[in-house]
């Protein structure tokens, strides 16, 4: 991407950071509602669980599949990796490859969000306890459709960019080269996010199939979540 774009992935990841940091203190002056919201995010870990349970257990998708959870889905609070993110925007802007400016722009866009829909559907719960019946009428209550297909497909395009770096070997040897001055600049936690996803990538050596299932897993779920919530518990697609 030429230079004069780069400012441009400087405010969105900035912007998606604010996003973030509204919705976690809209949280942190509601214990019921933080509540509500961890149950969810709770929840969601579970069915990720249920729903790619072949892939967690198989030997060429299963770190794949384990940094989708641990990285992008399940309840892990990102608040010391958000700090970093917010602290040091131009530095990330100065030091990293654009390719991976652009990545990061992805996440932060992903995550805002996420935190956003999250925080929807706890604020529809009655109560801090999610099940499957719960979560599909929460869908159904919060609506927001487009969104989740869009979460749906951030998510697939933070995994097509790790998998694009696997096959430009200089990128690779300029994210090692990194380390250090990641480290000095205060980025060690978007570092080791990087590297551990450019390794697990590169490890499953062709990330086409993976992402093409979890493309259709999501996409079934989420046309019967807003359509025929009903199809999905009978089909045992809600844990």
């Amino acid at each position: 991407m030429p230079e004069r774009h780069r400012p441009a992935d400087a405010a969105t990841i900035l912007a998606s950071l604010r996003v973030v940091e509204q919705e976690r203190s809209r949280r942190a002056g509601d214990a019921a509602l933080a509540a509500r919201v961890h149950a969810v995010k709770a929840y969601q870990e579970a069915r990720f669980r249920h729903t790619y349970a072949d892939l967690l257990a198989h030997p060429r998708y299963g770190a794949a599949a384990r940094f989708f959870l641990e990285e992008l889905y399940g309840t892990q609070d990102f608040t010391r990796r958000d700090a970093q993110f917010a602290r040091v925007v131009p530095a990330l802007i100065r030091l990293f490859p654009h390719e991976v400016v652009e990545t990061v722009a992805t996440l932060g866009t992903l995550h805002a969000l996420s935190e956003t829909l999250d925080g929807a559907m706890g604020a529809v719960l009655a109560e801090g306890f999610v099940d499957a019946a719960r979560y599909a009428m929460a869908w159904q209550a919060v609506g927001r459709r487009e969104d989740r297909r869009a979460q749906v497909d951030l998510t697939l395009e933070v995994g097509r960019s790790l998998d694009r770096y696997t096959r430009v070997p200089m990128l690779a040897l300029s994210l090692r080269m990194m380390r250090g001055a990641a480290r000095a600049a205060g980025l060690s936690e978007l570092q080791t996010f990087l590297e551990r996803g450019f390794d697990t990538f590169k490890a499953m050596r062709g990330a086409s199939e993976f992402l093409g299932m979890v493309d259709q897993r999501e996409g079934t779920l989420l046309r019967e979540l807003f359509d025929d919530p009903a199809a999905a518990m009978a089909a045992g697609r809600l844990p």
